[in-house]
């Protein structure tokens, strides 16, 4: 079984793994797609900390800033963990950008729930 593919794993198969990207504006989306998507057999993995809300862990600037980085550094980490991609929303900011950018050239799959926001439509737009 390819691990791509959309269908449940079967006895020892592995479950193909998906990363969720986005602007956390659309957690509510992301919820929506991990729950399709865990539905269809896949592992998902997508952000864990919206951190355009307030919580008591961010609070403070200086650690936000610290915890913004290492937050960017896990999402990488997932994206090389996984075998695909979704990217959740109808806005593309910078660091979402660069996450598509990152899994692309790692080569990995990357699809959209709005695929006239994918950057690389933009650029052929450009030429």
């Amino acid at each position: 079984m390819n691990r791509t593919e959309d269908a449940a794993p079967t006895g020892q198969d592995p479950a193909p793994i998906t990363v969720i990207c986005g602007s956390t504006r659309f957690m509510e989306a992301m919820a929506d797609a991990d729950r399709d998507l865990t539905w269809a057999g896949r592992i998902v993995v997508k952000p864990g900390c919206d951190m355009k809300a307030p919580h008591p862990l961010w609070a403070d600037p200086v650690e936000a800033a610290a915890g913004k980085a290492r937050l960017d550094a896990l999402h990488r980490a997932k994206i090389r963990l996984a075998d695909d991609v979704l990217v959740v929303g109808s806005y593309i900011g910078d660091s979402t950008r660069a996450e598509i950018a990152y899994a692309r050239a790692l080569g990995k799959p990357v699809r959209f729930t709005h695929p006239e926001v994918d950057p690389e439509l933009a650029d052929q737009d450009c030429r």
